[in-house]
């Protein structure tokens, strides 16, 4: 009886740590970003290979950007609580709704903006200046290279962490206005458009009620 018991504790538990750090997100996401970064990747090389040395500068720094912003996203998301929003969803503001998803899969979005969209737009931005080095030594005879491809990676580097560095006290300052202004893009998306890709909030209900259900039964 011991023994069994001791077996269905250790079931219950696995399987709890599963749900709570869901394992399934983790998995999705992770085959996600491996087949988005070879088809960004592949579609931003052949791009900037293309461009002329200015087009592909600005490029550089519009992906740079990129990162940031996503970045922005995923902290004020973080930092933000449902109660601001509540009121607002309360007086039936409709942006108010896509904001609580935002926030009740904080975890999701983060990961998503942070992690996903801030580690290819890295991946991507250190490709592209590998491009402009060799577009340098290619059209003006440059012949040292290697110091070419530091101070390239240099640059891109403190632009990445400055650039993030603004964002991250930008997100925590105004990180209501912010959400606000995405939920707003996520309507519009869903609305106007039928796409629907922000987070659900019956899922995480769901999974609410089964994480009290195995508590229960464990007791």
């Amino acid at each position: 009886m011991l023994r069994n018991n001791r077996k269905k504790l250790r079931k219950n538990n696995i399987i709890n740590i599963l749900r709570y750090y869901n394992m399934k997100w983790v998995f999705l996401i992770s085959i996600w970003t491996f087949l988005l970064a070879i088809f960004v990747s592949l579609i931003s090389e052949s791009i900037m290979r293309n461009l002329e040395m200015v087009p592909a500068i600005i490029t550089l720094i519009l992906i740079i950007i990129l990162g940031v912003f996503f970045d922005t996203i995923g902290i004020a998301v973080t930092a933000s609580t449902e109660k601001s929003f509540h009121s607002m969803a309360a007086n039936r503001v409709k942006e108010a709704n896509y904001a609580i998803r935002l926030i009740r899969n904080a975890g999701q979005v983060s990961n998503f903006c942070n992690d996903v969209v801030g580690d290819i737009s890295g991946i991507i931005s250190g490709a592209a200046g590998t491009i402009i080095i060799l577009k340098l030594v290619n059209q003006y005879g440059l012949r040292d290279g290697a110091m070419l491809s530091i101070f390239m990676s240099a640059v891109i580097a403190s632009l990445t962490v400055g650039g993030k560095a603004f964002g991250k006290e930008f997100a925590l300052s105004k990180n209501k206005k912010i959400i606000f202004k995405v939920s707003k893009i996520l309507m519009f998306l869903d609305l106007k458009l039928g796409i629907d890709i922000s987070p659900s909030i019956s899922k995480k209900k769901n999974k609410r009620k089964r994480e009290k259900k195995s508590g229960r039964n464990t007791k």
